[in-house]
């Protein structure tokens, strides 16, 4: 990796926390060169504004990282529903990165930028629609090694896992617990044994 393309890694990485944790609206570019130590111009000529670099995180960090990390596994796995279900635990509970008091960073872009920004509501439902599909389809192979009933309705198994995972992660940030992690992934378990 050359210079530039490090650098500009660099600024996406730092970009990602400083989001994460404060928010996009609250995240300056001021802050992510103060955290990252190069120069407004080295950010300006990898980015010709906020928004850009913001839409990269999204294309670039979380888009990427949640396809290779999370969704390919369920492709391939034997059992595609302890898949899902380890998936979730995964993201709850074993994440190093991923804390209780700042939840999820894709729902909290969602909840903070959909509304006020098309191209991230773009971006953003293209994360969460390859999530959906990747459940529906973990579900789909499920039902055809018979390891799910056949009347089950895979797309809506999707939504309600994805929902739920959102929902669960606001409960976390609101009460600063895992407890209700570990209630969801009870829950979880308990539903999925519903549709064997």
């Amino acid at each position: 990796m050359g210079k530039a393309a490090a650098t500009r890694l660099t600024i996406l990485q730092k970009a990602f926390e400083l989001i994460y944790i404060n928010g996009y609206q609250s995240t300056s570019i001021d802050d992510i060169i103060a955290t990252t130590k190069v120069t407004k111009g080295a950010f300006f000529y990898h980015f010709k504004n906020k928004e850009e670099m913001g839409l990269a995180v999204i294309n670039e960090m979380m888009e990427q990282t949640m396809g290779k990390m999370l969704l390919e596994p369920l492709l391939s796995s034997e059992n595609p529903l302890n898949a899902i279900y380890e998936m979730m635990e995964y993201l709850l509970i074993q994440d190093p990165y991923l804390q209780i008091k700042y939840g999820c960073p894709t729902n909290n872009l969602i909840q903070e930028m959909a509304p006020l920004n098309e191209k991230f509501s773009e971006a953003l439902s293209k994360i969460m629609n390859q999530m959906l599909l990747a459940i529906e389809n973990a579900i789909e192979r499920a039902k055809n090694l018979g390891l799910v009933k056949a009347a089950v309705n895979s797309k809506e198994v999707a939504i309600f896992v994805t929902s739920g995972y959102g929902g669960i992660r606001n409960l976390g940030k609101l009460y600063g617990t895992n407890d209700y992690y570990q209630a969801y992934l009870k829950a979880l378990k308990s539903y999925f044994e519903s549709l064997e």
